[in-house]
This record gives C-alpha cells, structure tokens and sequence, in this order.
C-alpha cells in the first residue's frame, strides 16, 4: 500500500515520537502503522529497535499526559462537550467513547491505567478519567509507561518479524491482519486478568467477613 511505502520511506525517530504522541491524545493515529513499520526499517538496520520502543513510549506518555491534564484541569462537562462538537467527530470521538473509558477505569481501578493501554477503542482516552479522578500523577505516569511500553514491544516484535516473511509491498495488510490476532489475544488475557483480580477480592472480602 502507498501509505506504508511512504511512511517507510520518511519515518525517523522524531516521527515515531510525535505520531504516537498524537495516538495517545484525541488524534486518531493508529500506533499499528508507526511502531511495526519503524521495527521493520530497524530489522533492515536502518534504526535502532530499543530507541523506536523507547521514542515510542515517550510519545505515549507525552500524548497521556495531555489527555490527563485536559481531564484533571477542565472537567468532565468541558471534556464532553468537546467530544460532542464537531472538532471532537472529526477525531472519531463521542461522549459515549469517553463514558466507556470511564466505566472501565471507575470498574477497574487504578490499574485500569495499565490494562486499558492494551485494549482498542479505550487505550487512548484512557487517561481522561484518570484525570477526572484526580489520580496522583506519577502514579498515573508509572502505569501508562508499563501499559504503553508492553504494547509497543508488542508491535515492535511484529514488525521486526513481518521483515524476514513479507516485502514492504505487502506490509500494511499483514500488520492490519497480525494485529487483529494481537487484539484478540491480549482482550482475552485482560479479561482474564479482571476475572483474577475480582475473583481474589470476593474470597478475600468473605473470608473477612
């Protein structure tokens, strides 16, 4: 596909930073097409794979930090009343978007922050509830980085795999049909997760009891 030719032809360290800068605000930047075809250039030798993952994990947490501060310091009304403009459509956003990732922050908690990041549809707007409640920054920050550093190793392993089976022609389609494996397999390990964590607080809360 053209698009991946032409992103393979000109991605360097800083676009992988400022593009998953934007994939972690309101952008809708897919982080698929930025860290796999980066990881495919470095498995060339052209970049270095550790500096792709680690650019790409600052821009995520550059891009978090935004949606952060936006929840922490303008609220929820403004937040959605944004996701309900037209500006806010055009990012692919609605207030319902923003519900869901709350629901699932306020349903799981802090580490929501962690889990929420492999997760599609809520890892970017994940950050915004965690704004809204007022969670302790640095905390906030630690998860995002783990979260949003176990994704892009993720992607960083298919693309680096994706060089040595397929031509650069061919690229953007096997990325688009790995990471939707990807996405089902890390939905059920989450899901598998949740269940854990809530299971192991029921037996500890009637043990107490």
């Amino acid at each position: 596909m053209e698009i991946i030719t032409d992103l393979l032809d000109h991605l360097n360290y800083f676009y992988v930073f400022f593009l998953m800068l934007l994939e972690s605000t309101v952008i809708p930047v897919p982080s698929e097409l930025v860290v796999a075809p980066a990881a495919f250039r470095a498995a060339a030798g052209e970049l270095d794979i550790w500096l792709v993952i680690l650019l790409a994990t600052l821009g995520a947490d550059c891009g978090a930090s935004i949606n952060y501060a936006a929840g922490y310091y303008l609220g929820r009304p403004i937040i959605y009343r944004f996701a309900n403009s037209r500006l806010g459509h055009l990012c692919l956003l609605n207030q319902h978007k923003v519900e869901k990732s709350e629901k699932y922050f306020y349903d799981h908690g802090m580490v929501a922050t962690i889990t929420g990041r492999l997760l599609p549809g809520i890892r970017h707007l994940i950050s915004i509830p965690a704004g809204l409640a007022k969670m302790h920054y640095w905390k906030f920050l630690l998860y995002t980085t783990i979260g949003a550093g176990a994704w892009n190793c993720i992607l960083a392993a298919m693309g680096w795999y994706l060089h040595s089976i397929v031509p650069k022609e061919q690229l953007h389609d096997k990325i688009m049909e790995y990471s939707e494996y990807i996405k089902l397999v890390l939905v059920a390990l989450v899901l598998v997760a949740i269940i854990y964590f809530l299971a192991k607080r029921y037996l500890k809360k009637r043990k107490s009891a």
